[in-house]
């Protein structure tokens, strides 16, 4: 569609209009501050080269021509020249309605409840390690359904590491590079020594959070013992519909957690269970019962409803009707979103042993590979 630019409001504002009448403004230290040129930006990886403070207060357009789908603009006082290309502004347009939308979901993620059990999303190791393609499947289903299975592991230990080299780096923390869920069952003394887990989220008193946890399978033969994972978000969306006041108070008030578990160890972190970004956008879920200290940042008239709407979420997350389950086999793993999905395990007991090896990253290396490989296509 056609465009013609003007210069508004004495200089400080481009307004491109349509031949239906419609308009799309900018402001010109916006413009200004978004220049695409060798003084402004370094070509080779697009990092600005100047501040704000080396901007004009005063910055405006006194000049602006569109030839094809470039727009020429000039700025004074400094006399500055810098060219757009017409389709990366209209992609970039703030001149727009943006509504506060409490509970939606991230671009590119999907709610999700005990239906994807049949369609599990998994990839496998050997495909992931030399098919471009297959990868960046798997990490477009892990952004997104915040979690995912991998099979085709070599039965080592360390495996898991092979996971995490496909997108980023392992995230060490006071556990190590790695720590080890490891149980011998004896079916003569202890007929339950397996005890189930409820679904959480990890570390949520680390800030910032570890953002992945992989899991990783080396011996499963004890009867029971299955994983299970939980979409936060179809939780916290989920309350949202039943109680929005009791979701207003979990997204309004930040919970305490803590862990003192070995010499010189004392983390401590002031976050919401449900944490919302300015414009309502989900961005985490942090439930662990069991690493929550005592709630004080809650007025005194909230709490009784604040801990109806804490108990609420958790009577969700148990529900069945949330869950995924599946039993992992030697070489297989799974890794989840720990911003995002909850995990948990099953009781388990009989003969036979359960050993998993599990290991932290950081979601933003996975994004940005799955970014560079859909940049391909």
């Amino acid at each position: 569609m056609p465009l013609t630019p003007s210069i508004t409001e004495n200089g400080t504002v481009l307004t491109l209009t349509a031949d239906d009448g419609a308009t799309t403004r900018f402001h010109a230290i916006w413009l200004r501050d978004n220049a695409i040129d060798g003084q402004t930006r370094d070509p080779d990886n697009g990092q600005r080269l100047i501040t704000l403070a080396d901007l004009s207060r005063d910055t405006k357009i006194n000049a602006a021509t569109l030839e094809g789908d470039k727009l020429h603009l000039t700025f004074t006082p400094e006399d500055h020249s810098a060219t757009y290309d017409l389709n990366w502004l209209l992609a970039n347009s703030y001149d727009r309605r943006q509504p506060r939308l409490a509970g939606r979901l991230p671009e590119a993620a999907i709610a999700w409840t005990s239906e994807l059990n049949t369609d599990v999303p998994t990839g496998h190791y050997p495909a992931l390690l030399e098919d471009p393609t297959a990868r960046r499947n798997w990490l477009a289903l892990i952004r997104r359904y915040g979690f995912a299975k991998v099979t085709g592991l070599p039965v080592e230990s360390g495996n898991l590491f092979k996971i995490v080299d496909l997108f980023g780096f392992v995230r060490e923390t006071n556990y190590g590079r790695h720590f080890e869920v490891r149980t011998e069952v004896n079916p003569v003394n202890l007929a339950y020594t397996g005890l189930g887990l409820q679904a959480h989220t990890d570390n949520p008193y680390r800030d910032p959070v570890p953002t992945l946890q992989v899991l990783s399978c080396l011996d499963n033969s004890a009867a029971g013992g299955e994983n299970m994972v939980v979409d936060g978000f179809a939780c916290a969306l989920r309350l949202k519909d039943e109680n929005p006041e009791g979701f207003d108070l979990l997204s309004k008030y930040t919970a305490r957690f803590s862990y003192t578990g070995s010499s010189g160890v004392k983390l401590q972190s002031r976050r919401p269970m449900i944490e919302l970004a300015p414009d309502g956008t989900l961005q985490a879920v942090r439930f662990n019962s069991r690493s929550i200290a005592p709630l004080t940042d809650i007025p005194f008239e909230d709490m009784q409803a604040y801990y109806a709407a804490y108990r609420q979420l958790s009577d969700i997350i148990d529900d069945t009707a949330m869950e995924v389950a599946f039993k992992l086999e030697p070489g297989e793993a799974f890794i989840v979103d720990n911003t995002r999905v909850l995990h948990a395990r099953k009781g388990y007991s009989g003969e036979g042993s359960r050993w998993l090896q599990g290991c932290y990253a950081d979601k933003d290396g996975l994004l940005s590979t799955l970014a560079s490989l859909e940049a391909r296509t």
